[in-house]
């Protein structure tokens, strides 16, 4: 497949702006939010499961190895490639001189699926991430090395007197429902941009009626 000529090169880029855009809004902005993915959703988008992970599993190996230590919460970052990669959706397939209508519903279709990936992920990663919190609570030399933005939420749920393990799943909600918004869907439009380069530089051409298509087009044929 000629896509893969500058698929690997993609992927270092991207772990490379994961680590910008990470350093750039939790260090110089000082937002509590997790940025450090979004380019690892416009690859999993883009070219699949396998380069997805190795964006993942990279823009957190790089860190511990300069930092020192080993960041359990990688576990986040990898599943989360799963559910995009599993819940992906296609771009829509609009025919030439569609009508609006036809345009606006698939667009809103598109939108619709977006929604339910990106509540998805902020779930998943809000549980997975309380759950490896509580377990580093367990051993403080290991949990002292984590930087938690989500801790800003803490003092709302104390006097809610919940468990220890249900309090760092609840934190992380509403971080993780800010930052996933803008990894799920940052990340589909990028890779929309990460396609054309690709088919640009391979000397490719995009298939007809837009990109991620051509599966719609095989199937109507078939039928």
């Amino acid at each position: 497949m000629r896509l893969k000529l500058p698929m690997w090169g993609f992927c270092a880029l991207a772990v490379f702006m994961n680590l910008l855009l990470s350093n750039f809004f939790m260090n110089f902005l000082r937002l509590p939010i997790f940025l450090d993915t979004v380019f690892t959703a416009a690859i999993v988008f883009a070219f699949g499961l396998v380069p997805g992970m190795f964006v993942a599993v990279f823009s957190w190996l790089l860190p511990c190895l300069y930092f020192g230590g080993f960041h359990f919460f990688v576990i986040c970052s990898i599943a989360e490639v799963f559910l995009l990669w599993a819940l992906k959706p296609a771009a829509p397939a609009i025919p030439c001189f569609a009508s609006g209508e036809r345009i606006i519903a698939s667009y809103t279709g598109l939108a619709a699926r977006l929604v339910v990936l990106y509540i998805a992920c902020a779930m998943a990663v809000s549980v997975l991430g309380g759950v490896i919190d509580y377990a580093t609570r367990l051993f403080p030399e290991i949990h002292l090395r984590y930087f938690s933005p989500e801790d800003t939420f803490r003092p709302a749920l104390v006097m809610a007197d919940l468990p220890l393990v249900a309090e760092n799943i609840l934190v992380r909600v509403p971080v993780n429902l800010a930052d996933r918004f803008i990894v799920v869907f940052g990340g589909y439009f990028a890779s929309r941009g990460l396609l054309k380069l690709a088919r640009r530089k391979t000397g490719q051409p995009p298939p007809k009626g837009g990109a991620a298509q051509s599966g719609a087009a095989k199937s109507g044929a078939a039928d």
